[in-house]
């Protein structure tokens, strides 16, 4: 094999590799119904939130119409993007009420969402994906 041949192998076997990640990342459209149809606001208490790559998870006990608890998970922003905007593991902890509005997932019967907006029980708003330079509060 020439050399040219050898490097052009490899360039092909290392796009390849970089184009992958990127065709697997979604829109959130793709999971939510992001309608006006699909917004939702949800009040419940923080049981865990998860700051992982690609995004983050706040999953919080709801009581439901009939009195039960379910566990609703919205997904938010990244992690480094979320402290950028005044998150902090210090503020929303387990045991915390608050209000998410954001957008239910395409699935009804599903218990998820895209997080849009995060309300303290102090009214601290939290912009998860806004140009907001941390929070404001209301």
């Amino acid at each position: 094999m020439t050399q040219t041949l050898k490097l052009a192998s490899i360039a092909g076997l290392l796009s390849a590799l970089l184009v992958g990640p990127a065709v697997a990342h979604h829109s959130f459209a793709a999971a939510y119904d992001t309608s006006p149809e699909g917004a939702i606001t949800i009040e419940g208490t923080i049981v865990n939130v998860r700051l992982t790559n690609p995004h983050s998870f706040f999953f919080l006990d709801v009581e439901d119409e009939n009195g039960a608890v379910v566990r609703w998970s919205f997904e938010a922003g990244t992690p480094s993007g979320m402290l950028r905007n005044g998150y902090s593991p210090e503020v929303i902890k387990e045991g915390d009420v608050v209000t998410i509005s954001g957008f239910r997932a395409h699935d009804p019967s599903k218990p998820n969402g895209m997080l849009r907006e995060l309300v303290t029980a102090d009214g601290t708003v939290y912009g998860m994906f806004g140009p907001r330079e941390g929070p404001v509060a209301r």
